[in-house]
């Protein structure tokens, strides 16, 4: 095991080093402003498009737009919203939570530009279904058939991290803070449930993740904010917190001061991208599979994601632990949200917190095999494969459950990073295709 966080250490310092993090930033800056800024200029019909449209879709037996974003949101919410702001901040420090909000802020355009490709490349398969995402974005756009698979394969390997092992993991350790229990047995439970929604006959992951992501999502989104009521005297300070200790080094020349911005830069800005998933290119395959998707529309729906996930749901959790004075406690993870919400709730807290987070990754796990599934879908024509990786999914959620949180953590991250390779060269690549779609739609709907 020594051996194994060795390895992922050194590679996770490559991937997430300075060129991936300003590759990261400079793709999302350079598509806000080939776009002409388009989440702030034309943020009314955006929302008019996203939230706006909702009960007006298709009603078909197809995937509409708003389960595409549910189980998009699904993929992010809850593990990366919820655990991995915890994880920016005891990391990262106060800081990392302004990095996470100007990653989003950028990433918004990184997500738009993403959905937009991956439905304007996608292909039809002979039953009608749609297969999108970056793999069909770089075969079909970039003629670079080698990097779509890829980033195929990639997307299935980073399934069993952030998909399947960290949800699981975080259940675990979730619930046996409460309750004397083998971690292996709740891994169990989790298995059979996941394995009676993948078997399941039509969009059952789907329609699971259309009801349960809006009502998940508002109950904590009040748990959170009720928290943050009751210890408003501390705002005030936390928000400067945030502000110096993300901007501390700027003043300072090298040193101590460096080495906290490189830390609070790399933790905000990869768990920002682990929490919404801008640059890594997994929620675009969910979208792409929308049966009657317009492109720019669709991608609208991926700057609302990136919207409500990091500088919603995200800046929310943040300010709620640092609120609680609890940051320092030199608790982590799980256990650091755990005690916010008991301090301010009582042992009540731990239960709604408990539930709260198993809501959330739940939906998560089956939104991260769905996206592995559907890179199967690409590379294999047949069944088999995906038999052989439904079992080892399934089985990886009893062995995830017991792994030690920090290792299981710091794979998902490096895995994160080298997703997202072949997708950032993808969208430099056809800026100017989102750029023309963009400019095509406006010029006909921008006065709707």
């Amino acid at each position: 095991m020594d051996k194994l966080m060795l390895m992922n250490d050194q590679l996770n310092a490559v991937v997430w080093g300075k060129y991936m993090i300003f590759f990261l930033l400079f793709t999302g800056f350079w598509l806000m402003l080939r776009t002409r800024f388009l989440p702030f200029t034309h943020a009314r019909l955006i929302l008019r498009k996203t939230l706006g449209s909702l009960g007006k879709g298709d009603k078909g037996d197809g995937v509409t737009p708003f389960q595409a974003v549910a189980t998009a949101l699904a993929g992010t919410l809850g593990v990366g919203s919820v655990v991995g702001v915890t994880t920016a901040l005891t990391m990262g420090g106060p800081g990392a939570l302004l990095w996470m909000c100007v990653s989003a802020i950028f990433g918004m355009m990184t997500k738009y530009a993403e959905v937009v490709l991956a439905i304007h490349y996608r292909t039809r398969e002979r039953d009608g279904t749609f297969i999108g995402g970056p793999m069909t974005t770089l075969e079909n756009g970039c003629h670079m058939g080698f990097l779509g698979i890829l980033f195929a394969v990639l997307c299935i390997f980073a399934s069993f991290g952030i998909g399947n092992v960290t949800p699981a993991n975080t259940i675990a350790h979730t619930i046996t803070s409460y309750i004397s229990i083998p971690s292996w047995s709740i891994g169990l439970i989790m298995a059979l449930f996941i394995a009676w929604i993948i078997f399941g006959k039509g969009n059952l992951i789907m329609r699971f993740n259309e009801i349960t992501i809006p009502v998940i999502s508002v109950l904590y989104i009040a748990a959170c904010l009720y928290l943050i009521v009751l210890h408003a005297d501390a705002l005030p300070q936390a928000l400067r917190l945030v502000w110096y200790d993300a901007m501390r080094p700027m003043a300072g020349v090298g040193g101590i001061g460096g080495f906290v911005i490189s830390r609070a830069m790399h933790f905000g800005i990869s768990r920002g991208v682990f929490s919404n998933e801008a640059g890594m290119g997994s929620s675009p395959i969910s979208h792409a599979c929308v049966s009657h998707a317009n492109a720019i529309e669709q991608g609208f729906w991926g700057i609302f994601e990136v919207f409500f996930d990091t500088i919603v749901v995200c800046t929310i959790t943040g300010l709620m632990i640092l609120t609680s004075g609890l940051l320092d406690s030199g608790m982590e993870g799980v256990a650091l949200t755990v005690a916010c919400f008991t301090s301010g709730f009582g042992h009540l807290g731990g239960i709604i917190f408990s539930f709260s987070i198993v809501a959330f990754a739940i939906p998560s796990i089956l939104g991260w095999y769905y996206y592995a599934r559907e890179c199967l879908r690409y590379l294999f024509k047949g069944k088999l494969m995906l038999y052989i990786y439904q079992g080892v999914f399934l089985v990886l959620l009893v062995f995830g459950a017991q792994l030690q949180l920090t290792f299981v953590w710091d794979v998902a991250d490096t895995l994160n990073g080298l997703m997202a390779i072949p997708n950032l060269i993808s969208l430099v690549i056809l800026c100017r295709v989102v750029v023309k779609l963009t400019k095509e739609y406006l010029e006909e709907h921008g006065s709707d």
